[in-house]
């Protein structure tokens, strides 16, 4: 009924030729635009991961849009999926998968350079490292590889500002997709070493989406956090996580927080009770913290903030 009604509003309303007056938006009920919507072939888990989710981000202040796919219940869950967020550190992955995209229609290997900026740039954040290797390909192969993943509404941030690139949940998820599974845009091996880094980074760093996986699963992570002087703090978190006959991944994109650390809880609430209805045993994952020296605050973007 909901969603039928404004259908309604709006053609009365252009009937009246009136309806230029009335803003789009105004005819969509709130709760209908930041509803948590899943479906799945496993019986009540739907429901369930509806509930949860929407029960765990109930009395939260952030702006959060998340996706989880999971590909051992053929389930999927979305909230503001296509709504856009400045990146921060989260298109590190891009980066890298940019980087060996074009290095295998090259048929070369990446080199020592290469890879130790790599190596810094996933599993420690490292901004220098980024910048380089941003510089080293250019926009163009960064939309080349855009495009060849079907991430269209990525757009890459400009004048060397990586860390304003814009990013939503749809694109996210795709991107996550071709790093876990047989694809012909990520040779095996650079997808390998994506998720073999993404389970390198240091622990200060693996809060976010892995908070309440189970022991059972392998956890790969890529975390961003970014404050500007409109929308607050950006907190976002990207996470893949199989083993035990499961598969899957969830990305949580946060802005409008007070602090780096509202941000965290507010993506570990949420992961928390996605992994327990995905995955029911009992977690034994270590919980970690946000690292004490949150260098997104200074990432490449410019001085007014």
């Amino acid at each position: 009924m909901k969603s039928r009604t404004p259908r309604r509003t709006g053609a009365v309303a252009a009937a009246l030729g009136v309806a230029l007056l009335i803003p789009a938006v105004a005819a969509t009920p709130a709760s209908a635009a930041s509803a948590v919507s899943c479906t799945s072939s496993k019986a009540g888990l739907a429901d369930k991961l509806e509930k949860d989710i929407t029960a765990a981000l109930a009395k939260r202040k952030s702006s959060v849009a998340l996706g989880v796919y999971d590909r051992s219940t053929g389930t999927t869950c979305s909230l503001r999926a296509t709504s856009a967020y400045d990146s921060a550190s989260t298109v590190k992955v891009t980066v890298l998968a940019t980087l060996l995209w074009d290095a295998k229609k090259h048929n070369r290997y990446l080199t020592s350079t290469e890879t130790t900026l790599a190596k810094a740039m996933i599993t420690q954040s490292d901004n220098t490292a980024t910048s380089k290797l941003w510089k080293q390909l250019g926009v163009t192969k960064v939309k080349g590889f855009l495009a060849a993943a079907k991430m269209t509404k990525t757009t890459p941030g400009a004048d060397g500002y990586w860390g304003l690139t814009q990013i939503n949940v749809t694109d996210e998820q795709k991107l996550l997709k071709l790093v876990t599974a047989k694809n012909s845009v990520l040779s095996d091996s650079s997808r390998a070493y994506i998720l073999k880094l993404m389970g390198q980074v240091v622990s200060s760093q693996r809060w976010g989406t892995p908070a309440g996986a189970p022991s059972t699963v392998a956890v790969h992570v890529k975390n961003g956090w970014l404050q500007r002087s409109t929308h607050g703090w950006r907190v976002h978190s990207l996470g893949t996580f199989d083993g035990a006959g499961h598969d899957y991944m969830l990305t949580v994109l946060t802005q409008d927080n007070s602090t780096m650390d509202y941000g965290v809880t507010t993506i570990q609430n949420v992961s928390k009770v996605i992994h327990k209805d995905l995955v029911p045993t009992a977690s034994k994952s270590a919980v970690y913290i946000p690292t004490s020296t949150p260098r997104e605050a200074v990432v490449a973007t410019p001085p007014q903030g």
